[in-house]
């Protein structure tokens, strides 16, 4: 998706060893981090405007304003002609990678604070490894099926005390809540692997600008129908376009040329960034506050996290460089 933004050299002899230039060797870092600060503030601007927009409004003018951004950008790149090739799969694929699971998050936090929905979002690995495992038979081995108990008994701890809830929120909205959070999640897994299925190859820019374009379409009647009935207020609105032009566009092309620049493996440590940046707007932001068994919950996942995804392998020690 991403062009490259080093210059030509040439190709190594077998006498000469490759040349790494040294900054862009670590550039990707920056790259991370300010994608975890992106991602993070998804869930800032994403209760902000549930609170009065609603879920599926939320939602379906996140993905417009996404689509509207990105596609300058694919006519620009020349990569229209992919898109249309592969127009079926890409549209289809953004329904489960967009338009529900922007719509379940959406709705889980009018109930959860921003920080608790974006500790249970690092779960999506770990679902990722589940569907690999059912649909590719990418058996995990047993260090990342400790990951995965580990993982989902923090799940477990955070659903059974009322941290990081809403003040009010009875026990069936919080249960509500959680369960639509993962389920937003195991759209992300199905949805990463049914990419790899389908639209391997296809250049990323087009996969995304497809992806936003079929949940636009996807969620466009139910948010009219669900439309508010009083007109949002600007700050609500500032907080939509905003999280559709950089935590949904922006963040789409740092995550396409952070997997180019540092590889998959690397770029799955995005996964931690993003409720330490979620949990500090919220504080600061938003005045929610962070009890302790949250922290440790969050701490638990994030272990299960590590493991389940093969990041941190138990009882092997690193191969020598």
């Amino acid at each position: 998706m991403s062009e490259n933004t080093g210059n030509a050299t040439e190709a190594p002899t077998a006498t000469s060893p490759p040349v790494i230039a040294p900054r862009a060797s670590r550039a990707w870092l920056i790259d991370l981090v300010l994608l975890g600060a992106l991602w993070g503030a998804s869930f800032l601007f994403m209760r902000i405007g549930a609170a009065e927009f609603g879920a599926l409004p939320t939602a379906a003018v996140r993905v417009g304003v996404a689509m509207l951004f990105l596609l300058p950008l694919l006519l620009l790149r020349g990569q229209w002609a992919a898109l249309r090739q592969h127009w079926k799969p890409a549209l289809s694929i953004g329904i489960l990678n967009s338009g529900l699971p922007f719509a379940f998050f959406a709705f889980a936090l009018l109930t959860l604070t921003s920080g608790l929905g974006a500790v249970l979002n690092a779960t999506v690995p770990m679902f990722g490894a589940l569907v690999a495992w059912a649909l590719f038979n990418d058996r995990p081995d047993g260090s990342r099926i400790l990951g995965l108990v580990i993982g989902f008994t923090g799940v477990a701890m955070l659903a059974g005390r009322s941290a990081g809830f809403h003040s009010g929120a009875d026990e069936s909205a919080v249960l509500w809540a959680i369960g639509a959070c993962l389920a937003a999640c195991i759209c992300y897994a199905f949805s990463a692997n049914l990419t790899r299925r389908y639209l391997s190859g296809v250049p990323a820019l087009a996969t995304a600008t497809g992806s936003q374009v079929g949940a636009t379409l996807a969620l466009a009647l139910p948010a009219a129908w669900l439309w508010p009935t009083q007109m949002p207020s600007l700050r609500a609105w500032l907080a939509l376009v905003a999280l559709g032009t950089a935590c949904t566009g922006l963040a789409y092309i740092l995550f396409f040329r952070l997997i180019e620049r540092a590889g998959p493996a690397r770029a799955l440590t995005v996964t931690f960034l993003v409720p330490v940046f979620a949990i500090f707007y919220g504080v600061v932001f938003l005045g929610e506050h962070v009890t302790a068994w949250m922290l440790l919950c969050a701490v638990v996942i994030v272990c299960g996290v590590a493991l389940s995804t093969g990041l941190v392998k138990l009882g092997r020690r690193a191969a020598a460089r």
